[in-house]
């Protein structure tokens, strides 16, 4: 019998601390920034931040999309054929409406230059999916309005002030394109169209210090 009583008390004691240490396994799981313990098959939540994009409507590829810089080719490319739409149409205008020899000569490279600068483009605008402009913006539309209704010294003065202005944004845009284009044709007319705006511009500038016009501000639209 004294046996019997030493072993039982021995079994009660073992369930004692037994159940003492899944008590402290317990607390310690509930306590504030623990980790609770990871599920077969559940992955945790930095395993799904990886795999989710960040929209989180799908997994994250790096094909997944175009890249922001093949985006800004594609609007490059857009803002250049619209641009130069503008250019030609400017330089037809300026052709009959100009009083000066050489603001006509100047207009007439406009619509040559430009007419090839656009069809350039355009084989490059193809590969990336941009379609040809269908008509002027309306901020060129009202500036071509407003330039029809002048005559002489006075319309020479405003298409030289807008040739300046806009062949100095076009040259800065680019320049720029020239540098940080994606695409390797978008990289080739950028680099030509440079060189080309930079003659312009040179042109333009000796033109408007001929017939003394300031190159400030104007109210125009941006023809890049």
């Amino acid at each position: 019998m004294k046996k019997n009583r030493v072993y039982i008390k021995s079994l009660l004691c073992a369930s004692a601390l037994l159940a003492g240490s899944v008590g402290l396994s317990t607390a310690w799981a509930q306590q504030p920034g623990s980790m609770p313990a990871q599920q077969p098959g559940i992955p945790s939540p930095a395993q799904g931040a990886q795999q989710t994009s960040p929209s989180g409507m799908g997994p994250a590829s790096e094909n997944s999309g175009p890249s922001m810089q093949a985006m800004d080719d594609r609007t490059f490319v857009k803002e250049a054929l619209e641009g130069g739409e503008a250019e030609v149409q400017l330089g037809q205008l300026a052709q009959q409406k100009s009083q000066s020899d050489d603001v006509k000569q100047f207009a007439q490279k406009m619509v040559t230059d430009h007419t090839q600068m656009g069809q350039d483009m355009m084989v490059v605008a193809k590969n990336l999916g941009v379609s040809a402009p269908n008509s002027l913006s309306k901020k060129d539309k009202q500036f071509m309005a407003k330039l029809a209704g002048l005559s002489g010294a006075q319309f020479d003065q405003e298409y030289i002030k807008a040739m300046v202005k806009d062949h100095k944004d076009d040259l800065k845009a680019f320049k720029d394109e020239a540098q940080m284009a994606q695409d390797s044709g978008v990289k080739q007319e950028a680099q030509k169209g440079e060189q080309v705006i930079q003659e312009h511009l040179q042109m333009i500038e000796q033109i408007a210090q001929s017939h003394n016009v300031s190159a400030g501000q104007k109210e125009t639209s941006s023809l890049q």
